[in-house]
C-alpha cells in the first residue's frame, strides 16, 4: 500500500465527514465535490470544490485527474463516471451499480431477477394507474426516483388517497405487516473478498420515516441472522460490488425476510460500527476502495445507535442542549455532523451507547433521547 494515497469523494455531508475521519488514519488524502459552501466536509479536506453533483461537466472536471473516485450520496451524475471509468479511474461504488439503485423500479427488478425475496411489486408511469394495480390497497407507492429519508413514500389506505398520491414513475409494493426492520452492512473489495457486519435492528418514528436508534448486534434465531447474512453476500456477490452496501430487510410476521432497499455506500445503519465493531464501516469502505484485505467486523459490545435530530419548531444556527449531561454518561460516543444550521428533523448528530448488557444499552439511549436537543 502506498503511502499517500488520495480519494475523491462525490459528497460532503456526515457521511463524507466521517469517511475522512477515518481516511485520515490510513494516510488517504482526500478531495471533496459538494454543492454546499458550508458543507460539514469543508474543513477536513485538502481539497474542497463546490459544485452541482448532478451536472456532467462539473463531476467530470472534478474526477478526470483522480485515482480512486467514491460516493457519499447516490444522487449524482452517472454518465459522468461512466465516462471517469472509461478513461481508467477506479470509480467505486462501480457506476453501473449507482445507476441500478438511483432507481427504486429498477431495483426491485433486479431483486425479481436475481431471485431476492422482496415484497411483491409493480411500476407504474402516473397515479391514474393506481386505478389499476394488481396489488391489494393497502399498499405504499414509491417514487422510482430522488425519493431519500422516507421522502417520496405515500401510504395509499383507499381510493380517498389518489388524490394526493405522486405523479410521477413510481412503484407500487405490497403493504408488509411486518415485525421488525432490520438491516446488514456488506462489504465486497476489487479481489471478491466478502465480510458482512453483524445484523441491526431498527426502531423507526412512525411520524417522519426516519429512524429513531438501532440495535446491534441482533438477537434474533440464529436461522435468521445466517438467512440475512446469506441474502447480503448474495446482492454483493450478484452486483459485483466494490465498497460497502447497506441491505434493509424486513422480518414479518410469520418469520421471512424481505430485501427493501439498497444503498451502496456508508450508511445510517453502520455509524454504531465506529465504536461497535473492531472495524468499522468507513474504514471497511477504504479497504475495500484500494482492494485491501476486509477487516474484522465482530461486536465488540452491545452498541444502540441515537440520531439526533433538529427539534421541531427551531430553525437556525444550532444550540446543542443537554449534551453536558450525555458526555457525563458512561459509554456514550457523541457525534456531531458539523452542520452549523438546524432545521425540524434534520439530522445533526448521533450518539453510539456501548455496554456490556443490552437492556442497560437501550436504557441508556433513551435517556440520551430525553437529553439531548438540538435547536436555534
Amino acid at each position: 500500500m502506498k503511502g499517500d494515497l488520495k480519494l475523491s469523494i462525490l459528497g460532503g455531508g456526515q457521511l463524507g465527514r466521517m469517511l475522512i475521519q477515518e481516511a485520515i488514519n490510513l494516510n488517504i488524502s482526500c478531495r471533496v465535490l459538494d454543492p454546499d459552501v458550508d458543507a460539514p466536509c469543508k474543513e477536513l479536506v485538502h481539497e474542497f470544490k463546490q459544485g452541482s453533483l448532478g451536472d456532467y461537466d462539473t463531476v467530470y472536471q472534478f474526477g478526470k485527474n483522480a485515482t480512486h473516485l467514491t460516493i457519499e450520496i447516490e444522487k449524482v451524475n452517472v454518465d459522468a463516471l461512466e465516462r471517469l471509468e472509461k478513461e481508467g479511474v477506479k470509480v467505486y461504488p462501480p457506476s453501473r451499480v449507482i445507476r441500478l439503485i438511483q432507481d427504486k423500479g429498477t431495483q426491485k427488478q433486479f431483486f425479481k431477477e436475481n431471485d431476492i425475496p422482496t415484497a411483491p411489486f409493480e411500476l407504474i408511469n402516473k397515479k391514474e394507474d393506481l386505478t389499476n394495480t394488481a396489488i391489494p390497497l393497502p399498499y405504499i407507492q414509491k417514487l422510482r426516483k430522488d425519493g431519500y429519508d422516507g421522502k417520496g413514500v405515500y401510504k395509499i389506505h383507499s381510493e380517498k388517497d389518489y388524490e394526493e398520491a405522486f405523479e410521477a414513475p413510481s412503484l407500487v409494493e405490497e403493504w408488509v405487516d411486518f415485525k421488525k426492520e432490520v438491516a446488514v452492512m456488506v462489504a465486497r473489495n476489487e479481489s471478491g473478498q466478502i465480510k458482512t457486519f453483524p445484523l441491526v435492528e431498527m426502531d423507526f418514528n412512525p411520524h417522519l420515516n426516519l429512524v429513531e436508534f438501532l440495535i446491534s448486534p441482533s438477537e434474533l434465531p440464529e436461522g435468521i441472522l445466517k438467512q440475512a447474512d446469506e441474502l447480503a453476500i448474495k446482492i454483493a456477490e450478484s452486483l459485483q460490488m466494490v465498497g460497502v452496501l447497506a441491505v434493509e430487510m424486513f422480518l414479518t410476521k410469520d418469520g421471512r425476510l424481505l430485501v427493501n432497499e439498497l444503498a451502496p455506500r456508508p450508511h445510517n445503519s453502520g455509524h454504531h460500527s465506529i465504536e461497535g465493531n473492531y472495524t468499522s464501516q468507513y474504514e471497511q469502505h477504504l479497504r475495500a476502495v484500494y482492494n485491501l484485505p476486509l477487516g474484522d467486523t465482530q461486536s465488540l459490545q452491545h452498541a444502540v445507535m441515537v440520531n439526533i435530530l433538529g427539534e421541531d419548531g427551531y430553525e437556525g444556527l444550532a444550540i446543542y442542549e443537554g449534551l453536558e449531561q450525555v458526555l457525563k454518561l458512561s459509554g456514550t460516543y457523541v457525534h456531531l455532523y458539523g452542520k452549523k444550521f438546524t432545521k425540524p428533523f434534520r439530522k445533526m448528530g448521533h450518539v453510539t451507547i456501548l455496554d456490556e448488557d443490552r437492556d442497560s444499552a437501550i436504557e441508556k439511549a433513551r435517556k440520551v433521547q430525553q437529553l439531548l436537543k438540538v435547536k436555534a
